[in-house]
């Protein structure tokens, strides 16, 4: 991941609620993306800094209230996912980091959904961005890429020495199962000898979203494999949901409060292994769906 020094949890909810709850004090502020995972947002609330929202991406809101909270005396954190886990696009991090160093800000990336994918390497969003070991810290999950479970921070060797011994969600917490290290350690060995993976990945995601493009799906601002496909209502998903369940194809629906109330989707998420006949079953479902009940 490109930094001085790691700290695993037992999972990826709690490293967040660790290194947040730890960090950000009663003086602090917590700027965080509106789109960023629950974690974030829980951690944000239970610490005992202020959580401020901006909108999803919009760098001049972002900019605007670092004018108004840049001389905290708790100082300034922003929180950020990597990739966003209901909207698969990646954080505009280069102009982040950019604001965050003009105005003295520190910066937290949730790299749950990027580990493993992004970068030449799957080092994360900023191995992707050419900024690793820039980013103060990064957190993720290795229930994604690294099929397991547990959690990890990196950053400068003195704050995660910090947050070794100060951290309740580790500190009150079982260490990770050996099954689970031993899972993960097994992953990295498959991500490092074997890149073609990761190449795969992105020619399956590639084909997947451009043909329900063309088929007239709405797939957000995707441009990694997570690929939502915006179905409405609650109902309407459901029923679309049932439909392509019934054809073979699995998709996860995504309801409030996990994205607004008549923005409800399903989530496709693609993998190396997945074929090409694989796929175009897929859309041939989607097509076959929509033929009869209509596009979302």
């Amino acid at each position: 991941m490109g930094q001085e020094s790691a700290l695993v949890f037992s999972t990826g909810h709690q490293t967040t609620l660790g290194i947040i709850a730890t960090l950000a004090g009663r003086n602090s502020i917590v700027l965080r993306d509106r789109r960023n995972h629950a974690s974030l947002v829980d951690a944000s609330q239970l610490s005992g800094g202020q959580m401020v929202r901006y909108s999803h991406s919009d760098l001049t809101m972002l900019r605007r209230l670092l004018e108004r909270h840049w001389d905290t005396a708790g100082g300034v954190l922003i929180a950020t996912d990597g990739i966003f886990s209901m909207e698969g696009d990646i954080v505009d991090l280069p102009a982040i980091m950019e604001l965050s160093r003009e105005f003295g800000a520190r910066v937290l990336v949730d790299d749950a959904h990027s580990l493993g994918v992004l970068g030449p390497r799957g080092g994360g969003t900023a191995q992707h961005f050419g900024l690793e070991g820039e980013v103060d810290l990064v957190m993720a999950t290795f229930s994604k890429s690294f099929a397991s479970i547990g959690g990890v921070v990196a950053g400068p060797e003195p704050v995660v020495h910090y947050l070794k011994h100060h951290a309740r969600t580790l500190i009150f917490s079982a260490s990770m199962p050996p099954s689970a290290v031993a899972t993960v350690l097994a992953c990295i060995d498959v991500l490092e000898r074997e890149p073609e993976r990761r190449e795969q990945l992105w020619a399956n995601a590639d084909y997947l979203r451009e043909g329900l493009q063309n088929l007239g799906f709405d797939t957000v601002r995707s441009e990694t494999p997570i690929i939502p496909v915006v179905t409405g209502t609650m109902e309407r998903t459901f029923e679309f949901w049932r439909a392509l369940f019934d054809a073979g194809v699995f998709t996860n629906p995504v309801l409030p409060p996990a994205v607004p109330d008549s923005s409800c989707r399903l989530r496709t998420s693609v993998m190396a292994t997945h074929t090409r006949d694989q796929l175009d079953q897929v859309l041939e479902a989607f097509d076959g769906v929509r033929a009869r009940l209509g596009t979302p």
